[in-house]
C-alpha cells in the first residue's frame, strides 16, 4: 500500500468504556499473540531519525504516513509530553576466576555498590569478577540473575561506565550498534535507563522546533527504564504478573501545562503513558491532596489512596517515585492521553498489553497484521504508530 492510502480494519469503533469492558473479561497471555516474520525486526535505526514510517489507527481507519507527517496531527493548544530519561551504558565485560566469561548489566548503584543482572552460570558470595582495569566482588544474589556488587574501580563506577561500558541496546538486536547516541533521543537528559523510550527516537531538533512554533507546548517526565521491559510476562493470566518498580518525576512544569492546557494530551510512548498515569493516581500521604503543579510533595512521599483512585479526577500531580504500575486491559484510566505515538512491540509483553488497554486490544491486533503485511519495521529501531482517540 502507498503511503498516505487509508485502509479499513474489519470492526465496528466501540467506546473506550466498551474496550475496557470487552477486554476486561479475559485477560489471558496468548491474547496478545501475533505472527512476526523475524526479517521485520529492525536491527538498526534508519540514517535520518525522522525518515521511519508512521502507522495511523484513527477508529476503524489506518493510513499510512511518513514520521515527518507528525506535526501536522498537532494543534496550537496541544501539550506534547516526552520522556526525557538518559540511558547510560550499562553493560560490562567480564571474566571469573575459573576463567569464565561474564557479562554484567548494571541497573543502579550507591556509591560503590551496585546491583546487576548477570549473564553466566550462578556466582558465590565472596567471588571477584575481573573487568577492564578494575574488578567487582559478589556480595550476594538477590534474586534470580539479579546480583549486588562492590566495585573497586578508578574514578566511581558513572565515570567507569563512561569509559569502558556499552550501550544495552535489547537482545533483539543482533548487529552491532556503530553509533551509541542513536540508541538515545535528542532530548535525553537525566541519567538512569537502560532502555531507550523507544518512541521518542524519531524526533530531531528541527521537528520540535517546529513543532513549538505552531503553538504546541512541549513538556517532560522522567521514567528510568529497567530491565523490566525486557523481562517475559509469564503468567497465563495476566493479572498474575508483577512489575518492577521504575522510577519516575514529573515536573512542575508539567504539570501546569498538563493542567492549563487549552488543546489535547498528546503522550510519546508508553513510559510517558505509565507516567502520567501513575501520577494521576497520587495524593499527598498525609491526607490531604499534593498541590496542581505546585512542586513536588515535601520529600517526595506521595502513595495511593485506599481504592487507588486520585482525587484530582484526572489532573496530574507534580511529583517523583517508583511506580510499579501495570497497565493492561481492563485498566481505568485517570488521565487518559488523547493521542498516543508508539512503536510496534513485542508479543505478549507488557508494552502491547498497555496500547491494547489504550485503544482496545481487537483495534491493536488489527493494526500489527496490517504493519507486518505492509512490511513496516518493528521494535526498537523500528517504525512509529499514532493511535487517535
Amino acid at each position: 500500500m502507498r503511503q498516505g492510502e487509508v485502509t479499513n480494519i474489519d470492526i465496528i469503533r466501540p467506546s473506550i468504556l466498551k474496550y475496557a469492558l470487552d477486554d476486561a473479561l479475559s485477560v489471558k497471555l496468548s491474547d496478545f499473540d501475533y505472527d512476526l516474520p523475524k526479517e521485520l525486526i529492525a536491527q538498526e535505526p534508519l540514517a535520518k531519525r525522522d525518515a521511519s514510517r508512521m502507522l495511523v489507527l484513527d477508529g476503524k481507519k489506518i493510513s499510512h504516513r511518513s514520521f515527518s507527517d507528525f506535526p501536522g496531527y498537532l494543534e496550537k493548544g496541544d501539550v506534547l509530553v516526552l520522556n526525557n530519561t538518559l540511558v547510560f551504558p550499562a553493560r560490562l565485560a567480564g571474566k571469573r576466576e575459573t576463567g569464565g566469561k561474564v557479562e554484567l548489566l548494571v541497573l543502579r548503584n550507591e556509591g560503590e555498590r551496585a546491583e546487576a543482572l548477570v549473564r553466566a552460570k550462578p556466582l558465590r558470595p565472596g567471588e571477584t569478577i575481573s573487568i577492564t582495569g578494575g574488578k567487582c566482588e559478589v556480595v550476594k544474589r538477590i534474586e534470580g540473575a539479579r546480583y549486588q556488587l562492590d566495585f573497586s574501580v578508578p574514578g566511581g563506577i558513572s565515570g567507569y561506565l563512561d569509559r569502558h561500558g556499552t550501550m544495552p541496546t535489547p537482545p533483539y538486536v543482533k548487529k552491532k550498534l556503530e553509533s551509541p547516541e542513536r540508541y538515545q533521543t535528542v532530548f535525553a537528559r537525566n541519567r538512569g535507563s537502560v532502555a531507550a523510550p523507544t518512541a521518542g527516537m524519531h524526533f530531531t531538533p528541527e521537528l520540535l522546533d517546529g513543532i513549538r512554533a505552531r503553538g504546541v507546548t512541549v513538556a517532560f517526565v522522567t521514567l528510568h527504564i529497567g530491565p523490566g521491559t525486557f523481562q517475559p510476562v509469564k503468567a497465563l493470566d495476566v493479572e498474575g504478573h508483577k512489575m518492577e518498580p521504575e522510577y519516575y518525576q514529573v515536573p512542575e512544569e508539567t504539570a501546569k501545562a498538563v493542567n492549563g492546557r487549552k488543546g489535547r494530551l498528546v503522550a510519546v510512548g508508553t513510559t510517558v503513558v505509565k507516567t502520567l498515569e501513575s501520577a494521576a493516581r497520587l495524593v499527598a500521604g498525609n491526607g490531604s491532596d499534593a498541590r496542581d503543579g505546585a512542586g513536588l510533595h515535601d520529600g517526595g512521599s506521595l502513595t495511593p489512596t485506599a481504592d487507588g483512585s486520585s482525587r484530582k479526577g484526572g489532573r496530574l500531580v507534580a511529583s517523583e517515585g517508583w511506580s510499579d504500575l501495570f497497565i493492561h486491559p481492563g485498566h481505568e484510566f485517570r488521565l487518559r492521553p488523547d493521542m498516543l505515538l508508539t512503536n510496534f512491540h513485542l508479543p505478549r509483553s507488557t508494552l502491547i498489553m498497555l496500547i491494547s488497554a489504550y485503544a482496545g486490544r481487537e483495534r491493536i491486533l488489527a493494526a500489527y497484521a496490517e504493519a507486518v503485511r505492509e512490511k513496516y519495521r518493528f521494535y526498537s529501531f523500528g517504525d512509529s504508530m499514532l493511535c487517535l482517540s
